[in-house]
């Protein structure tokens, strides 16, 4: 009951954009460092290099600088296709400077994996490739033809051509794992984000609604004392009118639509009322259905079984409970062979909830950390892609924020499946409920008046 790695939310995504000044600032840390080591290995260690020509190249990378800053605003972001050039750009400068000072040779050539690494955490893995690719392509070729490695005195070393050949496979495999790490990582973060951005998103509608709420049931106590009025008025107008006059006819269509309105008004009133069950708290059954029902059009049947004596606990609505519910329910349904079972027991101190699948179940090295963040389940599962468990994740956070005890657990043989256990306080399940008799202290619309 690991969740998958659906399609996600494009939360965030004009954020995940590299910023120029980013990258402007990394260029300029690159410029000191060649800077200082083509100066220090020229006049400190008194090594013979092409000064004028690393220096060129270096100048031009200081030129892009300096027109990327004249020509953009510093929180400007950076499309995939301009953040890709800038980067390869990087790549063919520093192989320049590997080329005129020894090629692979250069200790320094371990550089060529930041523009790869810096690609993988913010852009996608297909530009990731290509920079990829082209820093292999650059490193096999300046490992080929070079100029000579910068040395002092006439004995200069010649490295053995299989030292040079390791030398391309370690950058080379460097290239590939500082790549794909970073990337994975950085992809984590993402899902993560989404996943938080999601959930904070359906919270915050929640609480719109529940402030919509509350000034509906404001406006109907503020035009209580006008509507009555209104109904007083009328109901002296009908005394003073004539029977068979025309004004009869409006005035009972007056009245008639003074009491509608009470009407309306005083359902907006009894929203805050302990008998307003449907929207603000749910019994059990309802909690249950609530939470399973978007999952009953996928074709996996839900066998519900309430076991407990009256009276069935009855919760405020939470928005989070709900979420989380739902997100377990999802996950049993997306590894049930068969069917769900979703099991309700209560009693004088305690809710417990259950819900079981009829699937493989967790694994042992999974169920030992089954609702932390980052958890996959493996290549194995029925949905593609794994996924890192942040579902469980935010419903056993949602879900311990509300009270609840969750275990995780195989269902006993010769049963199998996986099995997500909660477990409530009844107090703690029924808390926050409206008191009774609360919502009737202050009436919205005044009784007696125009009646």
């Amino acid at each position: 009951m690991i969740p998958a790695d659906a399609t996600r939310p494009a939360f965030g995504r004009v954020n995940r954009q590299l910023r120029l000044d980013t990258l402007v600032r990394l260029r300029w840390l690159a410029i000191a460092g060649q800077s200082l080591a083509v100066a220090g290995v020229h006049f400190g260690l008194g090594y013979p290099l092409p000064f004028g020509w690393c220096f060129t190249a270096i100048a031009v990378s200081s030129w892009l600088n300096i027109a990327l800053r004249i020509r953009f605003p510093l929180n400007h972001r950076l499309q995939p296709g301009a953040a890709t050039a800038l980067l390869a750009f990087d790549i063919v400068q520093l192989s320049v400077l590997l080329y005129l000072t020894g090629g692979l040779q250069n200790p320094f050539s371990i550089l060529l994996l930041a523009p790869v690494m810096i690609s993988a955490t913010a852009l996608p893995p297909q530009r990731t490739l290509v920079l990829g690719g082209l820093a292999i392509a650059l490193a096999t070729l300046v490992s080929v033809t070079h100029w000579p490695l910068p040395w002092a005195g006439p004995d200069r070393p010649v490295l053995p051509l299989h030292y040079q050949l390791g030398s391309w496979v370690a950058l080379v495999l460097g290239l590939g794992f500082t790549g794909i790490y970073a990337w994975r990582v950085a992809k984590e973060a993402r899902d993560l984000s989404d996943a938080l951005a999601a959930t904070e998103l359906v919270l915050a509608r929640e609480q719109h609604l529940s402030q919509l709420d509350g000034l509906a049931a404001a406006a109907a106590h503020e035009l209580g004392t006008p509507l009555a009025t209104i109904a007083l008025v009328s109901k002296e107008l009908s005394r003073l009118a004539p029977p068979d006059g025309e004004m009869a006819e409006d005035i009972a269509l007056l009245r008639e639509q003074v009491e509608r309105c009470r009407g309306i008004l005083g359902k907006l009133t009894s929203l805050q009322d302990d008998e307003a069950g449907p929207l603000h708290q749910l019994s059990l059954r309802l909690l249950i259905e609530e939470a399973a029902g978007p999952q009953r059009p996928f074709g996996v049947p839900f066998e519900i079984a309430m076991i407990g004596e009256a009276p069935e606990p009855v919760c405020r609505r939470n928005p989070g409970m709900i979420y989380g519910l739902g997100n377990i329910v999802d996950n049993a349904v997306d590894f049930a062979r068969t069917a769900v079972t979703i099991t309700a027991e209560w009693n004088e101190d305690h809710v417990m909830l259950t819900i079981a699948d009829d699937g493989p179940g967790f694994p042992p090295d999974v169920l030992m950390r089954a609702g932390d963040p980052y958890l996959t389940h493996g290549a194995g599962e029925n949905r593609a892609g794994g996924g890192l468990g942040l579902g469980l994740f935010i419903a056993k956070t949602l879900l311990e924020r509300g009270g609840a005890v969750i275990e995780f657990s195989n269902r006993a043989e010769p049963a199998s499946g996986a099995c997500v256990r909660m477990t409530w306080m009844r107090a703690a399940f029924e808390a926050d409920l409206p008191r009774a008799g609360a919502s009737q202290a202050e009436p919205a619309i005044p009784h007696g008046v125009g009646s």
